[in-house]
């Protein structure tokens, strides 16, 4: 393996779409969502490890998963689990790593990876990982993959590429913000947009670099720590100065504004899951459409739900369709599929009605 690999898998999201299952203290990431054995993290960090070596992919996840992250990736040692002590979004944190991967390996080369995405052929991401590296290895390139879109959804944001011909890697014009279901019918049948996966490859140089161009007050901040990164004073200085980061996105932060960004059309199955809608999407059903994880049904009159319970659990139901039937020890959800996206504001009602514990 290329010693020269790394990767930054994101763990620090909380998931609260996937509640109750998914919960503050416990987020989807360290989960098996899927029945299969494997949580999301673990999933992702095996399929991260086919090319970049085990000993180079950093955790990027909050303080307080510390101890998750260490109990569901025994392979990994402290030093790759890089903690933020409070919430600014995705770019002060990959800032963050960016400049400790660099002083390691100055001629690194870095995918930024989700890790909480559902890809099945692993072998077409591998590859489209490497052609990345080959590519950015030899260019001063910011490099994303897109998804094909496969129907026009409204909860993605999109990457515009330039339409050139017969050319793998693609220049891209513009990302292009989360639209209405008209723009994004208008996007597929231009046939030039991809989904914006949120999944990034260059060198440490390069994309260090573009913070510099393009965030300098950022790039300030977190440069000055730079001879105590990967030394035991590294920790004092991040407690005293994450927090004065601004909360951006690496996507404002830097790929928006920049010139060198290039896109590869991913070669593989993706999802990004979210929801409960889009785990339902991904699962085998049964015969009446049902998709289950862990329980043990008795359905009659019963198709199009979104079952899962704790392990083995005996679940009947009679007489209803389309449902979300999550059971999680305190927490019972019973919710229509066609609402999904009002169950963070149930979470909050929850939390204000019988405590902040439930969330």
């Amino acid at each position: 393996m290329n010693k020269n690999y790394y990767a930054i898998l994101m763990a620090g999201g909380v998931g609260s779409r996937f509640w109750p299952v998914s919960k503050e203290d416990f987020p989807k990431q360290f989960h098996d969502m899927l029945g299969t054995g494997e949580t999301l993290i673990q999933r992702t960090f095996n399929r991260l490890g086919k090319l970049i070596p085990k000993e180079n992919i950093f955790i990027l996840t909050n303080e307080s998963y510390n101890d998750l992250v260490l109990e569901q990736l025994p392979e990994v040692s402290e030093r790759q689990v890089v903690l933020e002590p409070a919430m600014r979004n995705t770019a002060p944190c990959i800032l963050y790593a960016s400049l400790k991967v660099q002083k390691e390996n100055p001629d690194a080369m870095m995918i930024v990876a989700p890790s909480d995405h559902w890809i099945e052929d692993e072998v077409a991401f591998t590859e489209n990982v490497q052609q990345a590296f080959d590519f950015c290895e030899k260019n001063d390139a910011l490099m994303t993959l897109g998804i094909q879109p496969t129907f026009p959804n409204t909860g993605y944001g999109y990457i515009e590429f330039d339409k050139a011909p017969n050319k793998t890697i693609k220049v891209v014009n513009q990302f292009r913000e989360k639209p209405d279901y008209q723009t994004a019918k208008q996007f597929i049948a231009q046939g030039n947009f991809l989904w914006n996966a949120g999944i990034f490859m260059w060198s440490a140089k390069s994309v260090i670099k573009a913070f510099q161009n393009n965030q300098p007050e950022l790039f300030k901040l977190f440069e000055k720590g730079t001879e105590v990164y990967n030394t035991s004073h590294e920790q004092k200085f991040i407690d005293e100065n994450y927090k004065l980061a601004e909360n951006i996105s690496v996507d404002y932060a830097i790929m928006e504004s920049s010139k060198n960004v290039y896109v590869i059309p991913a070669n593989f199955d993706w999802s990004d899951l979210g929801t409960w809608g889009s785990l339902y999407d991904k699962l085998e059903k049964d015969s009446n459409n049902n998709a289950v994880v862990n329980a043990k049904t008795l359905t009659d009159d019963a198709s199009g739900n979104m079952i899962r319970t704790s392990n083995e659990k005996v679940v009947i139901i009679d007489g209803l369709s389309d449902y979300i039937v999550v059971d999680d020890n305190e927490v019972l959800l019973i919710f229509p599929k066609a609402k999904e996206q009002d169950i963070k504001k149930v979470l909050q009602q929850v939390k204000d009605k019988f405590g902040e514990h439930y969330g």
